[in-house]
């Protein structure tokens, strides 16, 4: 049977079973980019993420003997719950080997579906490794995050709800990491809309993918922390590269600082929290990564599981990225009325004061100096540069932190 009648096979099979998810036109970014730009929401999907189509449809595709032993799989979070909730759903056993790094919140929410979980290795590759090795020992079947025709044709069903809801859409962006999602998508849009330009988009902390799509075969790189966890594969799939290499049209690839961006513009403009696999889509957008969009254009919000500690820090960079928030030390002569001098320059500026710290006590200052810390919330990248080079033109020494 051929992926695309896989992929047919999976839509039936699945509709009852997973979220319909919405397609969500934005007019703030429609305006802003200039485009007709239309959001799909798996972020909203039952257990947070696309991952539950691939898993459900693997795994409700075998025949009940080959789950007998359970099942066993790896994976940075959203393929673990979906895994998890899947075998909970059959009433069979679910293993799962994750990163020592997975954020916490991935981790607990794999453990409330009822999984085992185990955390072994720096990244998702080393935790793949040893859940391939138990189970060769148990003989629980293993269920692949993507390199897998059942798995793909799962995600593949998103692109049929996409077709039949927007048939004319022109432009899709989808995050791409091990494959599984953006072959399995591009398979099914090739045979119904082979007039569709089809983007992946990685992060620059984890670009296997690029790499292997500019030789035509898999290609091995290194991963750096980055906040787009769930697309942070070292090697991508044996089975999805050629099907990407045939179908896909380009792969592109996005900075921390613009996912991060694109993870509070989300949150601000939509209300929406997406986590930064699923933001790269946006971010590449943003960052103009993505060129020559013309027509109506869909971003996939892959996922929407973010760790709560995680956001905050997320947000601050985000707001740096954006220029709307300014860290600076000014140094001053420590007499009264110097602070108060310098909160009147800042109010001149229209910036506000969100954070001041006062040091007289630095190895490196002179006797009668002292270091004010700031942190400013600010309009944007103009409104920081006005307020840098108006308080320099005020005779103050800043460092811009």
């Amino acid at each position: 049977m051929s992926l695309n009648d896989l992929i047919h096979e999976a839509y039936d099979r699945l509709r009852k079973r997973v979220r319909r998810t919405e397609m969500i036109y934005s007019h703030y970014y429609s305006e802003k980019l200039g485009l007709p730009l239309y959001f799909k929401c798996e972020n909203l999907q039952r257990t947070g993420s696309f991952k539950i189509r691939g898993a459900l449809n693997f795994m409700t595709a075998q025949p009940r003997e080959t789950l007998k032993n359970g099942v066993i799989t790896a994976s940075a979070g959203n393929h673990a719950q979906g895994v998890a909730f899947s075998a909970d759903l059959l009433g069979v056993k679910a293993t799962v080997f994750m990163p020592e790094i997975t954020p916490p919140q991935k981790v607990q929410s794999t453990r409330d579906y009822g999984a085992e979980v185990v955390l072994t290795g720096r990244n998702f590759d080393e935790a793949c490794q040893a859940a391939e090795a138990e189970q060769r020992a148990s003989g629980a079947l293993f269920v692949h995050p993507f390199d897998d025709e059942l798995v793909m044709a799962g995600q593949g069903t998103i692109a049929l709800e996409i077709l039949e809801e927007l048939p004319d859409v022109r432009n899709l962006i989808i995050p791409v990491g091990g494959g599984g999602l953006i072959a399995g998508m591009a398979t099914i849009l090739r045979e119904q809309a082979p007039h569709l330009r089809i983007i992946g988009v990685e992060s620059m902390a984890a670009s296997s993918m690029s790499a292997s799509f500019a030789v035509g075969k898999p290609v091995e790189k290194p991963v750096s922390v980055t906040l787009a966890d769930g697309i942070a594969v070292k090697m991508p799939g044996r089975r999805t590269v050629p099907i990407i290499c045939n179908c896909v049209d380009e792969i592109v690839r996005v900075q921390e600082e613009d996912i991060a961006l694109a993870i509070v513009s989300l949150l601000e403009k939509t209300k929406m929290l997406v986590e930064g696999a699923g933001a790269v889509t946006l971010a590449a957008v943003f960052n103009q990564g993505v060129t020559g969009l013309e027509g109506k254009t869909v971003c996939l919000l892959s996922g929407g599981n973010i760790d709560v500690k995680t956001i905050a820090q997320v947000v601050e960079r985000g707001l740096i990225a954006g220029g709307r928030y300014l860290k600076l030390t000014v140094e001053l002569d420590d007499h009264p009325g110097a602070l108060a001098k310098l909160a009147e320059n800042i109010a001149a500026t229209r910036a506000n004061i969100f954070h001041i710290t006062h040091d007289r006590r630095s190895k490196t200052l002179a006797i009668g100096r002292t270091d004010v810390s700031l942190e400013l919330e600010t309009r944007g990248a103009d409104h920081l540069k006005e307020i840098v080079g108006y308080l320099e033109a005020q005779g103050y020494n800043l460092t811009v932190m």
